[in-house]
Formats: C-alpha cells, structure tokens, sequence
C-alpha cells in the first residue's frame, strides 16, 4: 500500500498496521558516528533495532562486512552481539543485583573470559569513563549520569566493533548530558569505534554526528553531515526540523575560520616584522617558530616601539598566552572571548601548529549568515567585511617563490 502511494497513516487506518521502517537505505563508515535523528513515532530506534536483530525485518536486507544479518541463525546473532555488536540504552539497561565492576563486565562474563582477566578490562573501562573509586557501589547508590557511566564503559569493556546507542543521554539533566557528551566525544577520540547513534536532539545530532540522517515516518529524508544539513535541507520538513537550531552550539571553528596569510618567526626582528603589518593593515600578528607551532602575538604598537629602540629582537613584544582554540571548538564557546576586544583568536592542530584565525565579522558572519566558499565573511551590505579583509594572512611557506621559512 505504501509503494502504491497510500501515506502511513492511510495504510495504518485501512489494516491497523503501524510502518515501522520503510525502504531505508544507508551505509554506516568504519570509525564514524553515524546519527539517526527524528521526532517521536518516526522510527528511529526501530531502526537501530533492525540493525541487531531486536527486531526482524520483514523485508530487506542488514549486511556487516558482506554478511546478512536478516538471514542468520540466531545463534550466530547472539555471537555477534556478544563479540562484535554493543548496546548502550536510554534507560541504562544495568542489573540491580549487581555491583558496578560486576555490570561493566557482564558481557565479558557472557563472552566466557576469566575472572581476572574480566576484572582487569572492567576496571580500565571504568576509569576510561571516569568512575575510579566507584567498582564496589551498588547500582541503586548511584545518580543518572554515573549509571549511564556504567552503562558506556560495560559497552567499551567487551571492546566490540560496533556500538549502537539508543538516545543514551536523553534522560540525564541537561548540564550532565553535556559532560557526557563531552567524555564520549573524548573517549571515541581515543579509540574510534563504528557508532550509531540515535536521538531526538538535533543540536546533540549536529554536535556528535559525522554524518545524520532525519527520519519521518519511517523514512530516511535526508542524509549529509551537519554542515550540509544546516546549509541544504532536502525538502521543507527538513527546513522547518532545523529552523530552531542554536548556530551557536552546533557549527564549530572550522566552519568560520580564514586561513592565515602573515604570520611572524620569533626568528625574525622587529623592523621586518612592522613593515609586513604595514603593508598588510594589521594591527596584530601571530608568531610561529620554524615548525608553525604558535608561540604568541604581537601588537603592532608594541613591535614599532621595539623597531624605534634599535633593537634586534621581538621577544619583549611577544604576548605568550593568545587566545587560541581547535578546529572542533563550538562557535559558542569562541564568542566570549570577543567580549573584550576584537583582535582575532587563532586556531591551533593537535600539535600546537597554527592552522587558521577567527575573527569577529566572519564568527559573526557563521552565526547567521553563513560563510561563502572562500572563507570570507560577507557584511550586510553584500560586501567583503573590514575585519575579514584586515586579517586575511597567506602563511609563508618554505619553499614559496620569495623566499623560505
């Protein structure tokens, strides 16, 4: 009926029969969390649940690297969800009989390990999820955050491939669901697991997720990652779904970022360094050593003072603690520190490398207009705003026709 074009509500009026999950296609990329998003009713853990058998599809088919789960024995169902398949669930799902350490490494027990060896893995989740101190306390001793704890680490104990996560956080207290979604952000950092993630969040959907996919109906609307989502909404469900989202939560720094043109090596002295802001209209540059870790900033009334003493060196014009945050840094999280003034903020790698700066018309410009494909920030005049244009730096690179690093 629905393929004939009866809508879900028509098919369950005329049979009494809800469509649970209709003609959803997607894959699901190794190390990648991969988000199922949708209101109430429009399928989304029914469709989690598909994917380990909970629920038995009646139509279709859920490969794992090229096997069919819709057609095995469960037998061969329970090994996988035993070795290679974990579940945390939204209402944690734990044995109240049992302690926390005996919890966390129930499903090493059912995996027949030994004693010692179950309580070695269950103690390195427990303090991988932050619970040290905690392994003796019953269940029922402890608070909706630590018992969702518990439930992440017994999934991250049996080290499985795949995780399937059905609105794990949805019933904690917003400041709790924010620590929890900064510790599995921080721990999926550290050991990659293929995850699928559902829940009825979009900010927690465009903050955790790789990729998303907006359910309605039972059916998959649109597929992309978050940036795509915000910027090109399929269809006008999607536009309204998205309409009330906090910019300000969900695009991070990368999405507002220019990459950065002048820069100054703590090598170099004061002179060379006030004639490049010169002849660039900077009022401040960033300072790298010869590997473009970011060692400071300078002012450029404090590197012309220097110039005019004579002297050689820019280190007493050096400020050493800059503002400076990750790619992945929260566009609100960056806003304060414009608060007091407007010099840009500069976006470091892992390394401590310079790698791009934010500044106030273009974080401005992210979190309302958007950010056009050269990374310039538009004013509400429809031209190129001042402050993107002042601080528009090219990094001299070694090697560039000019000179080298």
């Amino acid at each position: 009926m629905r393929r004939s074009g009866n809508s879900k509500a028509e098919v369950e009026k005329e049979t009494g029969a809800t469509i649970g999950v209709y003609d959803a296609s997607f894959e699901v990329y190794e190390g990648e969390i991969f988000v199922i998003i949708g209101l109430s009713g429009s399928g989304k853990s029914t469709l989690l649940r598909l994917v380990n058998r909970l629920i038995d599809p009646t139509e279709g088919h859920i490969l794992l690297d090229g096997e069919d789960l819709a057609g095995m024995s469960m037998k061969r169902v329970r090994d996988l969800r035993r070795k290679k398949m974990g579940m945390v669930f939204q209402h944690f799902g734990l044995l109240p009989n049992r302690t926390v350490l005996s919890n966390i490494s129930f499903g090493l027990e059912v995996q027949g390990m030994s004693v010692s060896e179950r309580s070695k893995k269950g103690m390195e989740a427990l303090h991988m999820v932050g619970l040290d101190g905690q392994e003796n306390k019953q269940i029922t001793e402890l608070s909706g955050g630590m018992k969702q704890r518990v439930g992440l680490a017994r999934a991250l104990a049996t080290e499985q491939e795949i995780l399937l996560m059905d609105e794990p956080f949805s019933a904690l207290d917003p400041l709790i669901r924010r620590d929890m979604q900064n510790l599995f952000l921080d721990i999926q950092g550290e050991i990659q697991r293929t995850v699928i993630f559902v829940t009825h969040d979009l900010d927690e959907a465009l903050r955790l997720g790789h990729r998303v996919a907006i359910m309605k109906d039972g059916e998959i609307v649109q597929i992309g990652d978050p940036e795509e989502i915000l910027t090109n909404p399929a269809n006008e469900y999607v536009e309204r779904f998205i309409e009330d989202v906090d910019y300000a939560k969900v695009r991070q720094v990368d999405a507002v970022m220019v990459e950065p043109k002048e820069v100054a090596y703590e090598s170099e002295g004061p002179r060379v360094i006030l004639r490049r802001m010169r002849q660039a209209g900077l009022s401040t540059i960033f300072v790298v050593d010869g590997e473009r870790h970011l060692v400071g900033v300078c002012e450029v009334e404090d590197v012309a003072r220097l110039a005019e003493r004579g002297e050689n060196s820019l280190e007493e014009a050096v400020d050493r603690s800059p503002k400076r945050v990750a790619r992945e840094t929260p566009l609100r999280e960056v806003l304060p520190m414009f608060v007091e003034n407007n010099a840009p903020v500069a976006v470091v790698g892992k390394q401590g490398r310079l790698k791009g700066v934010v500044v106030r018309g273009a974080l401005i410009a992210g979190l309302t207009t958007g950010i056009e494909e050269n990374g310039e920030a538009e004013d509400d005049s429809g031209g190129v705003g001042r402050e993107a244009v002042s601080t528009n730096y090219v990094a001299r690179e070694s090697g560039e026709e000019g000179g080298a690093s």
